[in-house]
């Protein structure tokens, strides 16, 4: 039997999963969590520059998801200043630097896949611009 599956379950915190698998899709899966790691691999980030870089994420979803990575200690938010307009940062957690060769071996193949059977399109759409927060 393999390793992840040695026991009935894996438990991290308080829930417990039938293998790593579910355990590493809960951490990192969906539509927007590995791309917000993506995004925050080599550097911090302000949440309006999350957003210029994510068009295409919703400003509910984008911060539902930045407050479950930190709820699981893939992403850091730090706030900056006492009193409005107060600067947050995002960045990963030494944890969440763990993920990063994941995310290559994603992006690597995702580029593969386009190479071979898609193609990479510039879009003529103007990049939506957003108050600075």
């Amino acid at each position: 039997m393999k390793t992840e599956c040695i026991g009935d379950f894996v438990k991290l915190g308080d829930k417990t999963y039938p293998c790593t698998v579910s355990l590493t899709m809960d951490l990192v899966g969906g539509k927007w969590k590995a791309v917000i790691l993506y995004h925050l691999q080599d550097e911090a980030k302000r949440y309006n520059e999350l957003r210029k870089e994510m068009p295409s994420v919703t400003e509910m979803t984008l911060s539902l998801q930045l407050k479950q990575l930190e709820k699981d200690g893939l992403v850091s938010r730090k706030v900056h200043g006492k009193k409005p307009p107060v600067k947050v940062v995002y960045s990963l957690t030494d944890f969440g630097k763990t993920f990063i060769p994941v995310l290559k071996a994603i992006t690597a193949w995702g580029n593969q896949v386009v190479s071979e059977k898609g193609e990479f399109v510039k879009s003529n759409l103007p990049v939506p611009s957003y108050p600075a927060t």
